[in-house]
């Protein structure tokens, strides 16, 4: 099969979980994605919400079984010769749809061809062949490379996160809803009783805005010495889908090129977004009242194409004291929105 040659490589992703505004849960997966031609593979294929077989929290044994079977080392899971590419994020069910493709090899080469959306066991290329994507040839000693590289990786992302604040009904609450989402995380009000070797484990400290600078700088100080170098997240209210937004921004490890939303400031009645390609975003607006209730309300959702954009907001939606969660299939922002009405 003639096809140009494509660079294959390897990237960290997330699928954003998060507290949605129906009250409902969405599960965070890190996972690993291939990069074609310097592109995350899973932008190509519009709005999907799919993570790869190369998921964190798979068991090790599975994960290196799906790495040997991307090295056609093991037979395909499915017939025909096709490989699941990327499923679905909660269940990685065939039933709720997944893309797939032939693998193959081509003397050295690595050849992946004939995407397609697959529900049962049998593809349909003709219905539901992705005809605009691929072939893609890949060099087999870098393909090779960087699959097994991924294998005699040991250590995973650490997705648990410390969190200290002086309000224990919201931090307890916090803590419900990351781990609901499959986060890890645990309440302290003194780091420094945390032994080194477990503060290693954590990807993130989160700090209410009640905690102080002395507190904060207990808290840096004992992280410095158990050589820990961890995102810092400054909670903005004692809003829980709002922190969980901020957390999850904090835990995303993937290259920031390879981000599809990288951008969201929000000033008076408008919001700036800024994605890396065509997708669906979602803007949620959270504002407190002066009885320090929360009042939540969807200000924006559709499809933007790559670039800035400018959102208006509803100013009933910003008034006094408000923030701002954005979410799309590959990530989550949070930010305040400034400049607004008080009151």
């Amino acid at each position: 099969m003639s096809a140009a040659y494509a660079t294959f490589d390897l990237a960290p992703a997330i699928r954003a979980g998060g507290v949605l505004a129906d009250g409902g849960y969405q599960v965070h997966r890190d996972f690993v994605d291939f990069v074609v031609d310097g592109r995350p593979l899973l932008f190509r294929l519009s709005d999907l919400d799919a993570v790869s077989p190369l998921a964190s929290d798979v068991p090790p044994a599975i994960f290196t079984a799906q790495v040997r079977a991307l090295l056609l080392e093991a037979e395909p899971p499915l017939p025909d010769g096709r490989f699941v590419i990327y499923g679905c994020p909660e269940c990685a069910d065939l039933g709720c749809g997944a893309v797939t493709a032939v693998i193959e090899r081509d003397g050295e080469d690595y050849i992946w061809r004939d995407f397609a959306w697959q529900t049962d066991e049998h593809a349909d290329l003709q219905l539901n062949g992705y005809h605009g994507i691929g072939p893609f040839r890949f060099r087999g000693a870098e393909y090779r490379a960087a699959l097994g590289a991924l294998m005699e990786r040991s250590a995973a992302p650490r997705r648990r996160v410390l969190l200290i604040g002086a309000r224990v009904a919201v931090l307890a609450k916090l803590a419900a809803a990351l781990r609901a989402i499959g986060i890890g995380a645990d309440i302290t009000q003194d780091a420094r009783a945390v032994p080194a070797e477990e503060l290693r484990g954590y990807g993130a400290v989160a700090f209410g805005r009640a905690v102080g600078e002395e507190e904060r700088a207990a808290v840096v100080e004992a992280l410095e010495r158990a050589g820990v170098d961890i995102a810092r997240v400054d909670g903005l209210a004692p809003i829980v889908p709002l922190l969980v937004a901020q957390i999850e921004q904090a835990l995303d490890r993937s290259p920031l090129p390879q981000r599809r939303l990288v951008g969201l400031t929000a000033a008076g009645s408008s919001a700036a977004v800024e994605v890396t390609s065509a997708c669906r975003v979602r803007i949620t607006a959270y504002r407190l009242d002066r009885l320090h209730r929360t009042h939540t309300r969807e200000v924006f959702d559709g499809v933007l194409e790559p670039g800035r954009h400018r959102v208006p907001l509803d100013p009933r939606a910003v008034k006094g004291e408000a923030y701002l969660v954005a979410r799309t299939t590959g990530g989550v922002r949070a930010a305040p929105v400034t400049g607004g009405r008080r009151g």
